[in-house]
């Protein structure tokens, strides 16, 4: 069989991610010259040979280290399946990360790899505030497998969170630094840099202590933990990477070594991604550029417009942070451009946040973000519901905050329905 197009450059230039999205790790050949991947719905695949069955299992299973230049073969899609392959090659391209593995949800991504690089007694030092399932993940089912997750919040500096270790009796027993940055909702920003030097202050040979960064909210194109020291960068696939609002799915990026090991526990778990959503991400990430800079475009628009807004009390943007604060500093150091994701604090409380939500007509009043439609959504009651309480309040996320996920829309049209919303408080 052919090999897949592999070429990253052309006479010389280096070809750009955008234009590898339309032939990376596919070959025509495969598939009667059909231009496009087909899907490969099947359970199962046949070998060659015993030998190949034999060979084939022993690289998925971990039971021994690839010869030089052999790929795993086809075994079962729970494994492995072209669609897979070929998606998992393209996502490596914009982090510039060695592997991928995807996932049928942002959670099992984050979930598989907790269980695969944890182990009981540990400690898992987290940024506060994380998407509400991951939050409850953290406290509640890892606390069933004797892991203890402890929180840091933002502009935390080195000393302050080595007291929070030594007051916590976690100085020797950290075993990852999980960071959601941008955090959902309140786009606050955490230094992943920092947090690599940490963590190698804390490994020893024996125990090394891994940089998890969840990029959700700034997606493979404006931010690259990888290229920052982080081991692994995690993706709800479902937001911008899908960015349809018609697939669930989740990646995880990072070493062949690291994500081998991934892969193994993805198999056992059964929390494979199937073809056919993952022929639709292929589809997606053909015109990610696109949405993503668009809506970039827009969000810029409308956070400078919202910041000026008589009845809004305080925007959360990333181009609209305090110059010379420690975020802005952050921000300038590791991220690209500031993303599509916007919270405010209306001037009120949840009543005047709901009839605000209520009286929208372009926003859907859904959760989730990164789609081509502009969402809004009310964090305190609805994605960070499960939050404990006084927690939330330490975090931001109060009655008054709303969140945007502003979409491909014209811009002006945006406003006129968030400015008619606003009329009816």
């Amino acid at each position: 069989m052919s090999k897949a197009f592999k070429k990253k450059e052309i006479g010389g230039k280096a070809l750009h991610p955008e234009t590898l999205m339309m032939s990376y790790g596919y070959n025509p050949e495969w598939s009667e010259g059909a231009i496009k991947s087909p899907i490969f719905q099947t359970s199962t695949f046949v070998f060659k040979s015993a030998e190949d069955g034999k060979a084939f299992f022993e690289l998925a299973l971990g039971k021994r280290e690839p010869e030089k230049g052999e790929k795993p073969g086809l075994i079962y899609s729970r494994l492995n399946n072209p669609d897979l392959e070929i998606l998992e090659d393209r996502l490596t391209l914009w982090d510039g990360a060695e592997a991928a593995a995807v996932f049928k949800s942002g959670m099992a991504a984050i979930s598989t790899t907790f269980m695969e690089l944890l182990q009981p007694g540990q400690v898992i030092l987290h940024s506060d505030p994380v998407y509400g399932g991951t939050d409850h993940f953290l406290k509640h089912t890892m606390a069933k497998f004797q892991i203890r997750a402890l929180g840091f919040k933002e502009n935390m500096e080195e000393e302050e969170l080595m007291a929070l270790l030594k007051k916590n009796e976690a100085l020797d027993k950290v075993g990852m630094i999980y960071i959601e940055t941008p955090a959902n909702p309140t786009n606050a920003l955490f230094d992943i840099g920092r947090c690599v030097q940490l963590a190698r202050q804390l490994s020893t040979e024996e125990k090394p202590v891994y940089v998890v960064v969840d990029n959700t909210f700034l997606g493979p194109l404006w931010q690259h933990p990888l290229q920052l020291g982080a081991d692994l960068v995690i993706y709800s696939a479902t937001k911008y990477i899908g960015g349809h609002s018609d697939v669930i799915a989740g990646a995880v990026l990072g070493s062949s070594e690291l994500i081998g090991r991934i892969k193994v526990m993805r198999s056992q778990l059964g929390s494979t991604l199937g073809p056919w959503t993952g022929w639709l991400l292929l589809r997606s990430l053909e015109t990610l550029k696109i949405r993503m800079t668009t809506q970039l475009h827009n969000a810029r628009i409308i956070a400078h417009w919202l910041k000026a807004h008589p009845k809004v009390e305080r925007v959360h943007y990333l181009d609209e942070l305090e110059p010379g604060s420690m975020a802005a500093d952050i921000y300038r150091k590791q991220c690209d451009e500031p993303g599509a994701m916007i919270s405010f604090d209306i001037k009120g409380g949840e009543k005047e946040a709901f009839k605000f939500m209520n009286h929208l007509e372009l926003f859907h009043l859904a959760v989730s973000l990164g789609s081509t439609e502009s969402l809004v959504e009310h964090p305190a009651t609805m994605t960070h519901a499960g939050v404990d309480d006084e927690e939330k309040l330490a975090f931001g996320i109060t009655e008054s905050l709303v969140r945007l996920s502003i979409g491909v829309e014209d811009p002006d049209d945006l406003i006129a329905d968030l400015e008619n919303a606003f009329r009816q408080l």
